[in-house]
């Protein structure tokens, strides 16, 4: 029986050099990293400020019937399973269940995933403080890949002997080279990328992507386009790889089925910056979009590359739209001299709803990370964490209710669980066929700089700067695509 676990998420893959879903070994941001730190981390290590772990506790009066040991567990951990019945083997013991991430927290796009690592030490603190999963704490432990290919493989090798799940897998590439040891370890991870491969079975079996991926989020925002803007010709530019080839498919397919034409294709012609060629010469893809003069520029790359390809662009007379896969923007490009462009010439794609945005399940992750960290300014990022463990913890759960907590009945549990979002993303389940689940909505958003107001989440309602203008949206190219593999298959 599938059971269904109501919880509260919301994720954009944005960060200020770019998602980290990258395309070849080098697809690489243009912002510094900071050190962070690696290995096992406690997810409790960090007391969240103000606040206090809830008594769970309370004293049995003369006239109430002593509980049952049984009942004990029950209201202890919420499931109906002992939890000193669960089947369990690698990353579960009687006390602990250990999480693994494979983290980029100092290589290209560090930025971006501290601040996802960020939300998820938030989220573990509250899951503990609230007695936990199965009457178990949990504890992160956490390994830097770096964003590299090769230190992500070794690292997986440290994790495997160590963990039950891996709530977060950092990139395209990185996971795509540990698929099949997931498949042979019997090991769940959660990638931060949205390659469309990850729901073909013979490729990411154990990989489950989350939300809409980067082909289909290009059907739905080429069609949005064409509803409701006055497009007829289009370029395509893209880094190279999985996320690149992903999103520039995506848009290559819909200018065929709506009739538009494609002046300027520069899949792949865009360089991704790496460490040690931060700031690539992009003068001949600009040169394209100039001299082609589309009415939009549909781009799969990330933020350092968009500024540098827009402002020149721009600053050469194109006056046209401009647009992409979500990890393309990052709200924090409003802090640059971009913003006033960004401001008239960008519309926004993203996988889910943003910061602040009025839906029921917003409040308690605003109300919890605001308690936690009151210091941190407001961020889109914080919730992609956010959602990657909430999606964990269902897994967790259902295993537990399963009474199987070994790493192959957590497998079992994830291709049973459908979460509910409270209206921050699209429900989502892993069962059955992927045609039947893969999910098909995305959100259009207007770059505002008047709603810009980046704040610390303790000083009050803070926002990224957006105006919502359809979501969740389905095309209907996205409701008609059928999923028979990959969109790019490199």
């Amino acid at each position: 029986m599938r059971m269904k676990w109501r919880y509260v998420a919301v994720a954009a893959c944005m960060g200020l050099v770019a998602a980290a879903c990258g395309g070849d070994d080098d697809d690489g941001g243009g912002a510094e990293g900071t050190e962070a730190p690696t290995g096992t981390e406690a997810a409790g290590t960090e007391a969240p400020a103000e606040t206090e772990a809830p008594d769970t506790t309370e004293a049995a009066t003369e006239e109430t019937e002593a509980p049952t040991e049984e009942t004990e567990a029950e209201e202890e951990t919420g499931a109906s399973v002992d939890p000193a019945s669960i089947e369990t083997d690698v990353g579960v013991d009687d006390t602990t269940i250990r999480v693994g991430m494979l983290a980029d927290l100092s290589g290209a796009f560090a930025p971006l995933v501290q601040e996802i690592v960020e939300a998820q030490r938030v989220y573990w603190d509250d899951v503990n403080a609230n007695g936990g999963i199965a009457g178990r704490q949990v504890e992160l432990v956490v390994e830097d890949n770096a964003y590299d290919v090769a230190l992500n493989v070794e690292k997986y090798q440290i994790l495997k002997d160590q963990v039950a799940i891996i709530s977060q897998a950092t990139g395209s590439p990185h996971t795509a080279a540990i698929a099949q040891d997931l498949v042979n370890d019997d090991m769940i991870a959660i990638p931060l990328s949205w390659y469309s491969g990850w729901a073909d079975p013979e490729l990411g079996e154990n990989a489950l992507e989350t939300y809409n991926s980067y082909c289909i989020e290009s059907l739905n925002g080429i069609e949005w386009f064409v509803n409701n803007r006055d497009i007829q010709t289009m370029a395509i530019i893209s880094f190279p790889g999985e996320y690149g080839g992903d999103g520039a498919e995506g848009a290559r397919r819909a200018a065929e089925e709506l009739g538009i034409e494609i002046v300027y294709d520069g899949t792949g012609q865009v360089t991704p910056p790496t460490a040690d060629n931060p700031n690539p010469d992009q003068s001949a893809v600009t040169s394209q979009i100039v001299s082609s003069n589309p009415d939009l520029v549909w781009a799969t790359i990330n933020p350092a590359s968009l500024a540098a390809i827009m402002a020149g662009a721009v600053g050469q007379g194109y006056q046209g739209t401009w647009s992409g896969n979500s990890p393309t923007y990052s709200w924090k490009l409003l802090g640059t001299e971009l913003a006033p462009l960004l401001d008239q010439y960008f519309v926004a794609s993203t996988y889910i709803v943003t910061w602040g945005a009025d839906v029921p399940g917003m409040a308690e992750v605003i109300e919890k990370m605001t308690a936690a960290r009151p210091d941190l300014v407001v961020s889109d990022v914080y919730i992609l964490g956010w959602t990657e463990a909430m999606l964990t913890q269902a897994i967790l759960e259902q295993a537990a209710e399963n009474g199987d907590m070994t790493r192959a009945g957590i497998v079992a549990a994830a291709k049973e669980v459908e979460v509910s979002f409270d209206g921050l993303a699209p429900d989502q389940t892993w069962a059955g066929e992927p045609n039947d689940y893969i999910v098909r909505e995305s959100y259009i958003y207007d770059v505002t700089l008047d709603a810009y107001n980046p704040i610390p989440l303790g000083e009050g309602e803070g926002s990224t700067g957006w105006e919502l203008l359809e979501g969740p949206y389905t095309s209907d190219l996205a409701e008609a695509y059928e999923f028979d593999g990959p969109c790019y298959v490199g």
